[in-house]
């Protein structure tokens, strides 16, 4: 009976999923909020925070060597203990007079394992499962990764400002809020030492003594030339130019966005926010925000099955980008309803959800060809920095500017996205349903 619990992809894949999800939040969402709790200014944490995207932007590069050393079961267990380790560090530290530069460091080690868990898990994933199942719970693992980030971005915010009602410190109830993700990562990571299966596919060969390093140093060797051969070959395809402006461009109002709309929604009254409490942040981002994002991005991947990407992009690009207008009216409003400030961000997050359909789509277009898994991986990596750069200046012009004359330049920056989308060329039946099919 315990065996073939074990081996139920139920017993593994929704909490594989989920685990993935929890750290990434915490590094994007979670971690701005503590910040801004300290009473860092927004220019330092947009700049810090952003740094932490750059282990998602390389992560292609490093995606190989994950395939070659060791067994992905191996570093799924690893990088979850780390991860724990990690937080319980973070938890540990954050009272003392080092908060800062401990934190930094042991969040950008989180980020780091966070990637590398993501290409590990993404590879057993194939390993575990056979096509059909492998079908079958792709929904699941979406859902139990939104999941995750509901925890993240909104349970644990809201516990760590209920703690800090009731501490009165605001250092020791994040500390306690860490310790306790550590506790659920650490025990999650024990959990699936047992519960992941061992498939016969994800192994590593073994050698012994010199034999062992000559053939390493020759796998590592054909691994840099053909990665190389790889990024030659991707930046030859046709429309690479229009395509990296696309890729890097796209999400540029987002990417100011993402990294300030947290501080806005935390930030008094009196500097330009509106001064919402840690409660009330992890219930509209956490909880009304995904749930937006979710139903956007489902009825946007349905559109597009049935208008193909071409004919859907520009419904796709008004969505990502005129719903960013509701900051522009919070902004200058300040409203104290939290039913006004719920549905502004529910309406902003469902267009965003909306609209990313489109630049997901693109991405596996352009990624088309013999080697698509590995350009598609660039293709992810590219989409991480398109982030990271606005992310880090976000902050300084926002403290330069003030929150109102802020959002109404990522106004005037959506421009960049419906040029961009204007110079790319997609086939018109890409992403198109095959109706004699059904």
């Amino acid at each position: 009976m315990k065996t073939a619990w074990k081996k139920n992809p139920w017993s593994w894949v929704p909490s594989l999923y989920f685990i993935e999800g929890v750290p990434y939040a915490i590094v994007v969402m979670v971690a701005e909020i503590m910040y801004s709790r300290f009473g860092m200014g927004n220019a330092e944490i947009a700049f810090y925070t952003s740094l932490f995207y750059i282990p998602w932007v390389i992560k292609p590069f490093w995606s190989p060597f994950v395939d070659i050393f060791k067994t992905k079961r191996w570093w799924i267990d690893t990088m979850q203990l780390l991860i724990g380790a990690a937080l319980g560090g973070i938890a540990f530290t954050i009272p003392g007079s080092f908060w800062l530069q401990a934190s930094l460091c042991l969040f950008w080690l989180i980020a780091f394992s966070s990637a590398t868990h993501d290409i590990a898990a993404d590879g057993f994933y194939m390993h575990g499962l056979d096509d059909n199942q492998q079908s079958f719970f792709v929904g699941i693992r979406s859902t139990f990764y939104r999941l995750a980030m509901m925890f993240g971005q909104g349970a644990l915010i809201v516990l760590a400002g209920t703690l800090e009602v009731f501490t009165r410190d605001i250092h020791y109830a994040w500390a306690l809020t860490f310790y306790l993700a550590a506790g659920l990562l650490i025990v999650l990571g024990l959990y699936h030492q047992w519960a992941l299966p061992r498939p016969k596919s994800d192994h590593t060969i073994h050698y012994e003594g010199q034999e062992m390093m000559i053939e390493k140093k020759m796998q590592a060797k054909q691994i840099v030339n053909d990665f190389i051969d790889i990024v030659r070959s991707f930046f030859k395809k046709d429309g690479i130019v229009f395509a990296l402006m696309f890729i890097l461009l796209y999400r540029v109002p987002e990417g100011m966005l993402v990294k300030m709309c947290p501080l806005f929604l935390v930030d008094p009254v009196d500097k330009g926010g509106l001064g919402l409490s840690p409660q009330d942040i992890g219930f509209v981002l956490g909880t009304i925000g995904v749930v937006g994002l979710t139903i956007g991005g489902i009825l946007g991947g349905l559109y597009s099955s049935i208008r193909g990407l071409k004919k859907s992009l520009w419904l796709m690009v008004c969505a990502i980008t005129l719903p960013d207008i509701v900051y522009v009216i919070l902004a200058y409003l300040q409203p104290s309803s939290l039913l006004l400030i719920n549905v502004c961000i529910f309406f902003e997050q469902f267009g965003y959800g909306f609209g990313f359909t489109a630049y997901m789509l693109y991405l596996i277009y352009f990624s088309q060809g013999e080697q698509k898994t590995s350009h598609y991986a660039i293709c992810t990596g590219l989409m991480a920095l398109g982030l990271l750069v606005p992310g880090m200046i976000a902050g300084w012009l926002q403290e330069l500017v003030g929150y109102n004359t802020f959002f109404i330049i990522v106004m005037f920056l959506c421009i960049i996205t419906f040029v961009v989308s204007a110079l790319v060329k997609i086939n018109p039946t890409f992403g198109k349903q095959d109706k004699s099919t059904n």
